[in-house]
């Protein structure tokens, strides 16, 4: 898997990311879609502007506000920047799309706290032939770095899901 230091130059690395993830996805023809709060849809609009992302990317559910979460994603009420947060949002995603795989991200984008969580506080979950997984980072930066690093490691954790 690519990291930080192996981009090629001229290339941003989550165009690498995005290059490796569509040929994983291909070549094991499995389905992909996301859920995502913080991200707004950039990570949508990533995963629809890869190269043959029409046979993989099934799509994205954005769930910004707290009542796209509760109602829609089955999120229990509480807070949203929670790792149980971004399995609900995972898991009913995968539902809801058909999806073989689906990550899921909810945060603290900054430059405020949310939920008593920090800024730069994100949830990841993704779910898949192997259950459902979730994990918690905290990334530095203002709030345009924070987005870029969540949409990153999102597709870092949807190459690692599809490689296992």
């Amino acid at each position: 898997m690519l990291h930080d230091d192996d981009v090629v130059e001229g290339t941003d690395l989550s165009d690498a990311l995005l290059g490796e993830l569509g040929a994983l996805a291909s070549d094991r023809n499995l389905t992909i879609g996301c859920a995502e709060s913080l991200t707004a849809g950039t990570l949508a609009a990533r995963l629809g502007a890869a190269e043959g992302s029409s046979e993989w990317f099934r799509g994205a559910i954005v769930a910004y506000s707290r009542f796209v979460k509760h109602g829609l994603l089955e999120v229990p009420e509480g807070p949203v920047v929670c790792e149980s947060a971004a399995r609900a949002m995972a898991v009913s995603t995968a539902g809801l799309l058909a999806a073989d795989i689906v990550v899921a991200v909810t945060g603290a984008g900054g430059p405020d706290p949310q939920d008593g969580r920090p800024p730069g506080t994100v949830c990841f979950a993704t779910t898949g032939p192997r259950g459902t997984h979730s994990e918690e980072q905290l990334f530095d930066g203002d709030p345009e770095d924070v987005l870029a690093q969540t949409v990153r490691h999102a597709l870092r954790l949807l190459i690692e899901e599809i490689s296992a």
